[in-house]
């Protein structure tokens, strides 16, 4: 049974593994969006917005709904919000320690340049 939960795991952060379909999940955390919002709000193409949407669809992270002409996006389920809540946390902790990691350098620097 591991495998294909790891299988499961490992197709959700290969859709994750790239930074335009993060942006994209992070704004359809803040409610759903059309294509054009999306397109407009990451400043990019709507050939590349689309190919990334897609692979969010394929992936079942994200739904789509048509109106008329447009189609609107949302979060399938929020818990992917949080597992990227969740990556922030993580980087910002691993940056904390970084930056103290660094002080510390710099001190050990200026100690033996006295």
């Amino acid at each position: 049974m591991q495998d294909p939960l790891r299988r499961f795991k490992a197709d959700i952060f290969q859709a994750l593994a790239h930074p335009t379909r993060i942006a994209i999940l992070e704004l359809l955390g803040e409610g759903e969006l059309s294509a054009g919002a999306l397109i407009e709000k990451l400043g990019m193409e709507q050939a590349n917005v689309s190919q990334h949407l897609a692979v969010l669809r394929a992936k079942q992270l994200v739904t789509n709904r048509k109106v008329g002409n447009q189609v609107f996006y949302s979060v399938r389920d929020p818990i992917i919000i949080e597992v990227l809540r969740l990556m922030r946390s993580f980087f910002h902790a691993h940056l904390k320690e970084a930056m103290g990691m660094l002080d510390e350098m710099q001190k050990d620097l200026a100690e033996s340049g006295r």
